[in-house]
Formats: structure tokens, C-alpha cells, sequence
């Protein structure tokens, strides 16, 4: 165990919680470790919704370069960030087990937001979508940059609440005693996972790191972004999806929305979990036979005006 690892993340907070919390796991396995941060594009331009700047992966693309050229050894990513495609090369290594998955609402003042003219601030088409479904009346406005950043537009802006992840409060320690559980709202595929990366001619990191791997964890994030890859085809669009494993049942939820929330196509099915490879693909394709082509044709146009 004499070769140094080399864990490469961005230099958010989160993102060094979570380096730190596999370079931890990989210590105390025997293995020694270094931390290499480095600031994605997604972390620079804070002034364009995700969606108008036409990466994808725009939070991973930065390590994937610096995994190529042998600056790092492995990288650590929100599993929800990745790519449903990784770069030539590059595999998935090991994904931990999951923490909590669901989104909440901080709000500012009090939680009785639902009047005519609340505003509801997030960065992502997906909890744009879901919020405009339930409560049309609402307005959302876009919330970008890392959860401090967003924590803290929050509380310079008048807008009435704003959409988080639960699990990256959690991890920092930032969540505020204001808000609710959106426990009717989809998470993102894969939301509260963590996946490491790595090289896939590297058999030193994949096979340390490989012992970090939650399986139970790898069976649902693997439906969730079959889900997604067999919807999307490479455009971002409101996509939602979680899988659960009670007892020897896998337990699906899925939905595709339209940007402004007024058409959902949602599907709910269970399955053994021993057909879990095929299972997320098999949802997104009754979705598309169902109205989704028609959807996603529409969510390409919006979006590439």
C-alpha cells in the first residue's frame, strides 16, 4: 500500500466534506491518501442557469480532465452531479451508501408561503417543474452556486423559500431549524449518494476503493440513472426518479415534467431485485410509449431556444 491516493473533489465545502469523509474510509483501511482540489466551471459562472450552458457534467468535466492528465487518482462527486455517461477511461468505482434523499424547502419567514404571490428560488429544472405542478400560481426564480452561496442569497433576497437537498445541509452542518420536508417532491436520480471515480487501467485505486461500495445503495442509484439516461438522450430536462429496496422488492417512483410544470408523466411499479439491471431502463420506456417523446421533443425546444 505504498502508492499515495491522490482524491480529487472541488473546493466547495460539501464537496471537501465529502473527499474527507472517503479519505477517512480509505485510511482506515490502511491506505494512504492526499486531497487535491480544484474549482469546476460549474463553480465560476454563477450567473447562467445550468441549463443554458450546454455542459454536461459541468461540476465533474474539471476532474474528469485532471483524472486524464494524472493529476488525481480518483475523484469524489455527488452521484446526482455525474454524467449518466462517464468520459472514455474513466469508471465507477464504488458508490456509499446512501443518506437521505429528499429535498426541503428553507423558508424565510413563516411557512405560510402558499399565497398568490410566493416566490420559490432553485437552480434546478427538475424542483422547478415539480414546485410549478403543485402550486401553479407560484413563481420560481433560478438559485445558483454552492449551498452557502445559495443559503445566503436566501437571506439577501425577498423571495419566500428556497430548494435544497437535504443531505448536503446535513453534511455541513447549515440546515436551519426553518423548514419543511418536500416529501411529495421526486428527488434527482441518485440525490444523496456518493460516487468515486476512477481510472479504469488503475486496478490499485479501483480495488481500494471498490471496498467503500454500499451494494444495496449501487442497485438504486443504478435503476434511478437508467431512468434517466433512457429518458434523456443527453438533453437536461425535469426528470425525478427513486428506488427503494424493502425486503427482496425494489419499490419505483418515477416522473418526467414540462418545464413549466403543467404535464406530468409519472409511473410507480415494483420489481424483484433480481431484474434491477433492466428495471430503470424498462420504466423510462413505458414513459416514452406513454407520451414522453412527445414531452421530451417539446423540453428540447424550450430549452435550445
Amino acid at each position: 500500500m505504498s502508492k499515495v491516493i491522490r482524491i480529487g473533489t472541488r473546493d466547495s465545502q460539501l464537496a471537501l466534506w465529502q473527499a474527507h469523509t472517503v479519505e477517512k474510509k480509505l485510511n482506515d483501511l490502511g491506505y494512504q491518501t492526499e486531497i487535491v482540489a480544484v474549482k469546476s466551471t460549474g463553480d465560476l459562472i454563477l450567473d447562467k442557469p445550468l441549463y443554458e450552458l450546454g455542459i454536461t457534467g459541468i461540476f465533474t468535466k474539471t476532474l474528469d480532465v485532471a483524472m486524464i492528465n494524472g493529476q488525481i487518482d480518483i475523484a469524489v462527486h455527488s452521484m446526482k452531479d455525474v454524467p449518466t455517461a462517464l468520459p472514455i477511461g474513466i469508471v465507477q468505482a464504488a458508490v456509499l451508501e446512501r443518506a437521505s434523499e429528499k429535498d426541503i424547502l428553507v423558508y424565510k419567514h413563516n411557512n405560510d408561503f402558499y399565497h398568490e404571490d410566493a416566490t420559490i428560488a432553485s437552480g434546478s429544472l427538475r424542483r422547478q417543474a415539480q414546485w410549478l405542478h403543485r402550486y401553479p400560481h407560484h413563481k420560481v426564480v433560478d438559485l445558483r452556486g454552492n449551498v452557502n452561496t445559495r443559503l445566503q442569497k436566501l437571506a439577501d433576497n425577498d423571495w419566500n423559500g428556497a430548494i435544497f437537498a437535504s443531505a448536503g445541509l446535513d453534511r455541513i452542518g447549515v440546515k436551519p431549524e426553518n423548514f419543511i420536508d418536500l416529501d411529495w417532491m421526486l428527488p434527482a436520480p441518485a440525490q444523496g449518494a456518493m460516487v468515486v471515480v476512477a481510472m479504469e487501467n488503475d486496478d490499485f485505486c479501483r480495488e481500494a476503493v471498490g471496498k467503500l461500495n454500499h451494494f444495496e445503495t449501487e442497485i438504486c442509484t443504478h435503476i434511478e440513472r437508467d431512468f434517466l439516461r433512457t429518458l434523456e438522450g443527453g438533453c437536461t430536462a425535469p426528470i425525478g426518479a427513486f428506488a427503494e429496496i424493502i425486503d427482496n422488492e425494489i419499490r419505483f417512483e418515477g416522473a418526467l415534467l414540462s418545464v413549466d410544470g403543467k404535464e406530468k408523466l409519472a409511473i410507480e411499479k415494483t420489481s424483484e431485485t433480481t431484474h434491477y439491471k433492466t428495471f430503470g431502463r424498462g420504466c423510462a420506456l413505458e414513459i416514452l410509449k406513454n407520451g414522453g417523446d412527445d414531452l421530451m421533443a417539446k423540453i428540447r425546444s424550450e430549452l435550445n431556444k
